[in-house]
């Protein structure tokens, strides 16, 4: 199990990009921590998600 966002998950093995597009999450002003760690956006295709992590993903928001 992994937690995304405090909601729990299955573990799938995979990369961080494909935990964003698993989720249906569009990638485009989007942050991504794993474990309190921000991952490079460069990093995403080859960061793995790891079992027991905890994710914080986060869509910035345009607006005042």
């Amino acid at each position: 199990m992994i937690r995304v966002n405090g909601a729990e998950q299955s573990h799938v093995e995979e990369t961080v990009d494909s935990l964003v597009e698993r989720l249906s999450i569009p990638s485009r002003g989007v942050a991504v921590a794993i474990d309190g760690e921000i991952v490079r956006r460069s990093d995403w295709t080859t960061t793995p998600v790891p079992d027991g992590c905890n994710v914080e993903i986060v869509t910035a928001v345009a607006g005042g």
